[in-house]
């Protein structure tokens, strides 16, 4: 394949930079004297590309930067102009996704298309897996190519600034899916998707629910796996709200044991087999996590491990993994778990970007989509599509 140079566009000579210094994620020894640093998040693993891409993905163009009163003029003015369109006019949406191959994401684009079609608008999806410069780079291409409004999950939450740069300079209205971002000035962007501390506040109440049903398991015999993507601020949330909820409904303080990882499936179940062996004589476990890809994969390493399916409690947070025990009729850890719907982000981020682009409406500056614990018993009647 022929390469195609390109001129670096000072947001990719920012994130290029910055991603030297952002590879290094948190450190999982952090928090209270309980807590046992079991591994250090390993660097994100790229995934597979969309397969709908735009036609003219190897091309870009740079983002411009306001520097000067006239160019500050000319981005309000590009701004206004964008503020509304003929309402017969075929909203061309560019939809960014991180991770693009997971199945909530999968679901998301279904979703947004779905709400497109409706809506006479068209969505272009775009995976750039866990790259960061990726995202730079097709944000480039898009605005070159004149989309007319733009939704990104961003893999890495510090490239905000330059992504809501590049898009108000373009004038083209953008909302942050997902993972919330913000400019440099500390303005958030709008927002489509959940509030991470209440979703795990959710699964952390059902963790306490269910420990609470075991007989024999104390302080004593009992710990918690949580895994994070711990440079990931979502992810954190969830975590954190899971463990505070879980001590005020279970009445007990267990020791924690935190594992970093992409948030994928097979790092999770490497990082937390790791983690079993640093951990003998633990009799039950409690295990949640940033996703279920996260939950499932730490289940799994434990079930590998010898662990019986009756010492573990595994609650997910999405659903579209933990379900596939239920519907094979599998025993296993997997519990329960918080269904979201990323098919109703997906409509909802495509309703409010067109809703922008033709009536001019002003983007909500939140827009959150409903969650519910879901086990075995009642996870078909709460919508859950297990494929």
């Amino acid at each position: 394949m022929a390469l195609h140079h390109r001129r670096i566009s000072p947001a990719r000579r920012w994130i290029a930079a910055a991603g030297i210094v952002g590879l290094a994620l948190a450190t999982s020894g952090c928090g209270s004297s309980s807590d046992t640093a079991a591994s250090s998040a390993s660097p994100v693993a790229s995934t597979s590309a969309a397969a709908e891409t735009s036609a003219a993905a190897e091309s870009s163009a740079p983002a411009s930067s306001a520097t000067s009163s006239s160019a500050a003029a000319e981005t309000s003015s590009a701004a206004e102009s964008s503020a509304a369109a003929p309402s017969g006019k075929t909203v061309k949406i560019a939809y960014i996704q991180k991770q693009g191959d997971q199945q909530y994401f999968i679901d998301q684009a279904a979703g947004a298309k779905a709400a497109a079609a409706e809506l006479g608008a068209e969505v272009t999806v775009i995976n750039v897996g866990d790259d960061a410069n990726k995202a730079i780079s097709e944000l480039d291409t898009v605005i070159a190519q004149k989309f007319d409004a733009i939704a990104i999950v961003v893999p890495d939450q510090k490239i905000g600034p330059q992504v809501i740069e590049a898009a108000t300079n373009a004038g083209i209205p953008i909302i942050a899916s997902d993972d919330a971002i913000s400019d440099a000035a500390g303005k958030p962007a709008a927002f489509v998707g959940f509030e991470g501390t209440l979703m795990g506040e959710k699964v952390g109440t059902e963790a306490a629910k269910l420990f609470k049903e075991k007989s024999g398991w104390t302080a004593d015999n009992t710990k918690i796996i949580r895994v994070s993507k711990e440079d990931l601020q979502t992810c954190e949330d969830r975590n954190e709200g899971a463990l505070a909820k879980f001590k005020e409904g279970a009445g007990v303080d267990l020791p924690v044991i935190k594992i970093g990882s992409d948030a994928t499936q097979i790092d999770s179940l490497d990082k937390t087999s790791a983690a079993i062996t640093a951990n003998p004589g633990v009799d039950h476990w409690v295990v949640w996590g940033c996703n279920d890809e996260s939950v499932t994969g730490a289940v799994t390493a434990l079930q590998n491990s010898g662990v019986t399916a009756d010492n573990i409690v595994g609650i997910g947070l999405g659903a579209y993994l933990m379900c596939k025990d239920w519907v094979a009729g599998v025993e296993s850890g997997n519990r329960a778990a918080l269904y979201i719907s990323g098919r109703d982000v997906g409509k909802a981020a495509v309703k409010v970007l067109v809703d922008k682009v033709r009536n001019g409406t002003e983007l909500p500056a939140k827009t959150s989509a409903d969650t519910t614990i879901v086990d075995p018993a009642t996870f078909k009647d709460a919508g859950v599509a297990c494929s």
